[in-house]
């Protein structure tokens, strides 16, 4: 345990009707008891006490709380823990904390309250990774898979494949320092046959990763098109309101407008973009240029057609620059006279998914949704799957793990010294190792909790 004791407010910064201060470290309850006048008796563990906070020297009330002190090592840091409510005022919180600072403690750095939990073995690295996604989680299958995670069960599948590559390693280091012993000598099929379970357990949780970030960071999605074909009504649809101004005049949109969304549970960053064709407007060439970026970083390409009126040479310009691209084709519509067939559509674009529509009547909005899901799904919808691979560092540090595995695997059928077999096996543990904290340097770890907020 730090010897320090800090504290900093837990709460978001703004108004609100309670705002808390949290204090952690050996002093915490000596820090209460000086600032805090208690109406009861005593003050009890892991039970709330009503009161005052005082300035300790002058006696001025600064306000009327609730406090509460948890004995280490049952808290959140496994440290003594102490949490005061009071109004939610900024002026408040502000004084409370400084007389937190002038009685004893510090001002917490960022993250420090999870870091402690993690230096003090309440926590492992990735529960700690955790917690930084259900803070931020936008839709509730994000909140779902970053709770698993919390509550160890990924961590749960990493030391699984730690512990059968300990047994590898414990065979190969017997076999290369005692051969002349009596011992059952590792053969090259049975450790292929090892080393190949071990990778497919990898081999499962990176075929998650994909599907994984978008649920934590969203799926960035692009609507194009030329003018005037209706992506400012699809937008509207989706959202739910007119955030777009939709009028027959081509070029309304002169930029890029970007919503946050959820989609049949999944998070997505919407982006209406400025109609893509030809201009001498130069404020409307700029937001074709901002079009061509949002296009060109989306996950997906939602391709919006006008029905009504046959292919034109702005249509396939945009067509050749999707390319091979996952994309959604909306002929919008369909209300009118259809001048376009699929079968032009996929000439150009052989893998798009097409949908017929008309935004005006609110018709094919479910089922692009319902393709949206199936397309960050792979084709299957798993919805009661949180077992995800949402962290970029976690994905890297697999990836490496599988590449070192493949090369043990590699030189076990060439049926290479076990030596240079144990390099690359203890290697991908070390790497596994990493990702759960085991075995990760400092540096990494700081570099995580910099991510955080102050009071978390």
């Amino acid at each position: 345990m730090s010897e320090d004791t800090i504290a900093a407010v837990a709460t978001a910064p703004g108004e609100g009707g309670i705002g808390i201060i949290r204090i952690s470290g050996e002093k915490s309850l000596d820090i209460l008891k000086k600032i805090f006048i208690c109406k009861s008796s005593d003050i009890k563990d892991r039970m709330l006490t009503y009161g005052h906070v005082a300035d300790p020297e002058s006696r001025k009330i600064i306000d009327e709380v609730m406090a509460v002190y948890m004995k280490g090592p049952h808290s959140y840091t496994a440290e003594d823990v102490v949490e005061i409510q009071c109004h939610g005022s900024i002026v408040s919180l502000s004084r409370i904390l400084k007389l937190c600072i002038k009685n004893g403690a510090r001002l917490a750095e960022r993250g420090e309250f999870t870091k402690r939990a993690f230096l003090n073995g309440r926590l492992d690295l990735s529960q700690a990774e955790a917690v930084i996604d259900l803070i931020k989680a936008r839709s509730e299958k994000t909140f779902d898979v970053a709770m698993n995670q919390l509550e160890g069960i990924f961590s749960e599948k990493i030391r699984d494949i730690r512990a059968d590559l300990t047994d590898i390693l414990v065979n190969l280091t017997v076999n290369i320092d005692y051969p002349d012993e009596d011992i059952e000598q590792i053969t090259y099929e049975n450790l292929k046959e090892s080393l190949e379970k071990a990778r497919k357990k990898i081999n499962d949780l990176l075929s998650t990763a994909d599907t994984g970030r978008i649920i934590r960071e969203g799926l960035a999605v692009s609507i194009v098109g030329k003018p005037n074909v209706g992506k400012s009504s699809l937008m509207n649809a989706l959202i739910g309101e007119a955030r777009a101004i939709v009028t027959d005049i081509p070029g309304t949109t002169r930029d890029t407008i970007e919503e946050s969304i959820v989609i049949k549970n999944i998070p997505v960053v919407l982006t209406d973009t400025a109609g893509i064709h030809d201009t001498d407007d130069l404020i409307e060439k700029i937001g074709i240029e901002k079009s061509k970026q949002s296009f060109n970083k989306a996950d997906l390409i939602i391709l919006v057609l006008d029905g009504s009126r046959s292919l034109e040479q702005e249509d396939f310009l945009i067509m050749d620059h999707i390319g091979d691209r996952k994309v959604i084709v909306l002929v919008n519509k369909s209300d009118k006279d259809h001048c376009i067939s699929d079968e032009e559509i996929k000439q150009k674009l052989t893998k798009a998914e097409i949908i017929n529509t008309s935004l005006i009547k609110g018709e094919g909005i479910d089922q692009l949704s319902s393709m949206i899901e199936n397309m960050v799904y792979g084709g299957h919808v798993r919805t009661g799957e949180n077992l995800l691979v949402t962290n970029v560092r976690h994905k890297n540090l697999l990836e490496e793990s599988q590449k070192c595995l493949d090369d043990a695997i590699f030189m076990t059928e060439s049926m290479q010294p076990l030596e240079f077999i144990e390099i690359d096996v203890n290697r991908c543990y070390e790497a596994c190792g990493e990702v759960i904290g085991e075995t990760a340097v400092s540096d990494i770890i700081d570099k995580v909790f910099e991510r955080f907020c102050l009071g978390k």
